[in-house]
């Protein structure tokens, strides 16, 4: 495990750096290519990189689900070198470097909840709900946000406090790169924020912790805690795969892939395109239930 009180994430990536300039002798355009990795993680990591543990890295490895198998690869060795060098350096007791992702061959598809898992962590959280249990309400807005909105973790986390109205049904959400997006709020999750809302004080945040708002690593713990809750084993789940269900069950339902991109904020409609991996039975079925030709067919004598 970690030491106790580890650096903060800005101090260890400069001595990182400091190290790879002097020792390895990196070039400049690769000190720089490390620096935006590692400043990237810590972001993700909410400012905890150097004192992550397994399962935040496991987290971090959902989060890079949708980027390119290379990216991917680029991004764990950066880590990988970086937790070695704070073992060599006796910041770390632990080397986490094995716990990083390695891409091998294509970019597999996206893990996915099926409706039954889904239907089982609502229900689950609607008889804590009813039981009265302690925060039981907060959970229960970041589900209907996360799996009926496809908020992304950060985004979710970081809400304002009177960013869901009750009589607005959406929300415009600013993305990566700054970009604008349009997402449609369900009554449901309008509800369910507003009774979380009414339980809050006051603040900047809607789901608040003591030095701001919860913190993405916290959100994973919380997905994962209701889902063994129901019988879901912890390497299917995260906000991420929430998300992921969110696209998959929309297109399954017969929703527009163009709609779908603008929705999760996907600048490249390439990457919208991996959650396409519906039941090829159903697909089966749709082409015979709605051909033109079909209906050619029952026309001819």
């Amino acid at each position: 495990m970690s030491k106790a009180a580890p650096l903060p994430d800005p101090v260890a990536i400069e001595r990182f750096l400091e190290m790879m300039a002097a020792e390895a002798g990196a070039a400049r355009n690769t000190i720089a290519a490390y620096r935006s990795d590692l400043d990237g993680a810590s972001v993700l990591l909410a400012g905890r990189m150097t004192g992550a543990d397994a399962a935040a890295l496991e987290m971090l490895g959902t989060e890079w689900l949708t980027l390119a198998r290379t990216t991917v690869a680029r991004k764990a060795a950066a880590l990988r070198r970086f937790y070695r060098f704070l073992v060599a350096d006796g910041i770390r007791e632990d080397d986490l470097s094995e716990a990083l992702p390695r891409p091998v061959g294509a970019r597999g598809l996206p893990k996915v909840l099926g409706h039954q898992d889904v239907d089982a962590l609502f229900a689950e959280v609607a008889r804590r709900v009813e039981d009265g249990e302690a925060l039981a309400l907060r959970l229960s807005a970041m589900l209907e946000l996360l799996y009926g909105s496809g908020l992304r973790a950060t985004e979710l986390v970081s809400l304002p406090l009177h960013a869901v109205r009750t009589d607005q049904p959406y929300l415009i959400l600013s993305g990566k790169g700054g970009a604008e997006r349009l997402v449609p709020i369900s009554d449901r999750a309008r509800a369910a924020v507003a009774a979380w809302r009414v339980t809050l004080g006051g603040g900047q945040y809607l789901f608040p912790s003591r030095t701001g708002h919860i913190s993405r690593v916290r959100l994973f713990q919380l997905v994962r805690d209701i889902a063994g809750a129901v019988g879901i084993a912890p390497d299917r789940i995260s906000p991420h795969v929430l998300r992921h269900a969110f696209a998959t069950h929309l297109l399954e339902g017969g929703a527009d892939l163009r709609a779908l991109q603008a929705m999760l904020g996907h600048v490249d409609i390439a990457t919208t395109q991996i959650y396409t991996h519906v039941d090829g039975a159903r697909l089966v079925a749709l082409v015979n239930a709605k051909h033109p030709l079909v209906d050619a067919n029952r026309r001819a004598p």
